[in-house]
């Protein structure tokens, strides 16, 4: 309970804060944030545990101490103020006047470029997936026959099949979009996930994830999961500060459920839980390219997650069960 400490703390202060923004209307709106934020990025805990497994400890200390204020601050303040000053030809000052003065206008300008942050986001989640759905050196299976098939096992057989696959599919969706808007955003994200994990493979030794590379790895893969949440925040409130705030918190206790999966070495208990929540991220990036299209709410994109994690979860306690079983047998 310990590990979750922090996170209360952060809590009532952000509350608190929000009570002197806006009264209690404010409170319940940053309580609603930070239960979407939450239900929005849960699988993203699982896979940041995967990760920091595989650092040393001073990089996951560094990792909660210098990964909190990004998250809060970063990515969602000023990285939303940045997204709306490039598309806009605003500087950052201007756009930080429209969202304190102008949030409708702010809220406008955002709108008007969330395809773009779709797409990018997709495109990132996207390659996290394949990575992992085409990893030859993987050995235990989730849904058998989905993943341990003939055709699949074909396909590992050739060097880069992710990059390949997402190369294809990027090309078909520019063909359907006519957009080289879209298309620069679709592999900017390719390619910022092939630079990530090739710096990764050089520098890293053995089992341990280079500290910097996995740090980076780390911020890309939280922001991919943000965006999600930054723009549908706007359904609830165009404050910008009650916005972080909300969704501050939800950071925070993102970060500490991380923390404890790590600590308590949940995902090697529970053997599923990763699959679950590769499934979950894989079903984040196409809501996220359907929604340059059509609107899809975040109660259908959180509920879709969990209910991963969730059969995930109850799988993993079947095996574990069987196992056991099969162990007194012999």
């Amino acid at each position: 309970m310990k590990i979750f400490y922090s996170s209360f703390i952060v809590m009532i202060f952000g509350l608190l804060i929000s009570f002197f923004i806006g009264n209690l209307k404010a409170v319940y709106i940053c309580f609603l944030l930070a239960i979407l934020e939450v239900s929005l990025s849960f699988d993203n805990a699982v896979v940041n545990a995967k990760i920091l497994n595989q650092m040393n400890e001073v990089w996951r200390k560094r990792f909660i101490i210098f990964g909190i204020p990004i998250a809060v601050f970063g990515m969602r303040f000023l990285f939303p103020l940045l997204i709306v000053s490039i598309f806009s030809g605003h500087s950052m000052l201007q756009t930080l006047n429209f969202a304190i003065n102008s949030p409708e206008l702010y809220h406008e300008a955002l709108s008007q470029n969330k395809d773009e942050i779709y797409i990018f986001g997709g495109a990132f989640l996207m390659m996290v997936f394949f990575d992992f759905f085409f990893d030859s050196q993987r050995k235990t299976h989730w849904l058998e026959l989905i993943e341990n098939n003939k055709i699949i096992e074909f396909f590992k057989k050739f060097a880069n099949i992710n990059l390949i696959l997402a190369i294809f599919l990027g090309l078909i969706f520019m063909q359907k979009t006519s957009n080289l808007t879209y298309g620069l955003c679709f592999f900017s994200a390719i390619f910022i996930h092939l630079l990530i994990s090739s710096l990764n493979e050089t520098f890293s030794s053995g089992s341990v994830r280079n500290g910097i590379i996995g740090f980076l790895y780390l911020e890309v893969l939280d922001a991919s999961f943000s965006f999600d949440g930054v723009i549908g925040a706007f359904a609830l409130s165009e404050n910008i500060f009650i916005i972080m705030i909300g969704l501050g918190i939800g950071a925070m206790f993102v970060r500490s459920i991380t923390i404890y999966l790590v600590e308590k070495k949940t995902l090697l208990k529970f053997a599923y839980l990763d699959h679950g929540a590769h499934y979950a991220i894989f079903a984040l990036s196409i809501i996220m390219f359907i929604q340059v299209f059509y609107e899809v709410s975040e109660i259908i994109t959180g509920t879709i997650g969990f209910l991963f994690i969730f059969l995930a979860f109850l799988s993993s306690v079947y095996k574990n069960r069987r196992d056991n079983l099969q162990a007194k047998a012999d």
